[in-house]
């Protein structure tokens, strides 16, 4: 096979969730791109459809279903409507998280209520659809991918007040890789992305500012953070034939911020 078309995705059918945030849009774009028709999942039907009215735009498939992660029906429902619109499910990739900027706390002093709020955002978002999905996998029998947005913050800690953050996203690590094991026999690959910051609306409110952007600035050896553009070699990589081999990693995304740790 051409080295360039192992990263191709035409015939296969992905699930985007958060495809209404910044890195859930960018990602459906990409997968729309190499080929794979997309179900674009989130809670905002209005972003939603713009983000599939710019991949049919230029040339691709997708529809829209709105729905809320951490609910059960919900979840399934997107699996389902994959599965009804185009015949099948190959891929899931688990954009919905966030919200640490909105939830810190000293971590003597954390609310439950808050640590419930993120643990769910950040964890159970992802534990849902994926269940869903790799039901239709495993059904189908022509094994499939799973990718995960974790957080550099599942490995490091930071004195902020992130304590139900880090907890989920080191939650996430853990977890892929129990997937990764479980799911091999049924030819389902299960990977990470841990990123940095990444530019987006979630987390304007952070980096807007000053003293914390140019600390974290300080701490990362490219000395930028990411752009959503970055995320997308990642990306198509864990979901093609490209990473056939690869299963149970966490890829760190993050100019160079842990390697200097």
């Amino acid at each position: 096979m051409d080295e360039l078309a192992r990263f191709r995705l035409d015939g296969k059918v992905a699930v985007v969730t958060g495809a209404s945030g910044g890195i859930g849009a960018r990602t459906a774009l990409a997968l729309a791109r190499v080929g794979a028709a997309v179900t674009c999942a989130g809670r905002s039907i209005e972003r939603l459809n713009a983000v599939v009215e710019r991949i049919e735009r230029a040339g691709g498939r997708a529809i829209a279903v709105e729905g809320d992660m951490a609910a059960k029906a919900d979840a399934d429902g997107v699996a389902e409507a994959a599965v009804e619109s185009f015949g099948r499910l190959d891929i899931i990739v688990n954009t919905v998280g966030g919200g640490a900027g909105t939830a810190l706390y000293p971590a003597h002093e954390y609310p439950e209520s808050e640590w419930d709020r993120i643990i769910d955002l950040n964890l159970r978002t992802s534990l849902l659809p994926t269940q869903a999905a790799v039901q239709a996998m495993i059904t189908a029998g022509n094994g499939g991918r799973v990718v995960n947005f974790s957080s550099v913050r599942g490995q490091l800690g930071i004195d902020n007040g992130f304590s139900a953050y880090v907890a989920a996203k080191g939650a996430m690590d853990a977890v892929s890789r129990q997937w990764a094991t479980e799911w091999a026999k049924h030819r389902i690959t299960v990977n990470s992305i841990a990123p940095t910051f990444v530019r987006t609306a979630q987390s304007e409110s952070l980096l807007a500012d000053k003293a914390f952007y140019e600390g974290l600035l300080a701490r990362i050896p490219l000395h930028r953070i990411a752009e959503t553009d970055d995320v997308v070699g990642a990306v198509l990589f864990f979901c093609s034939e490209a990473s056939s081999f690869v299963t149970g990693q966490l890829l760190t995304l993050d100019g160079g911020l842990t390697a200097a740790q």
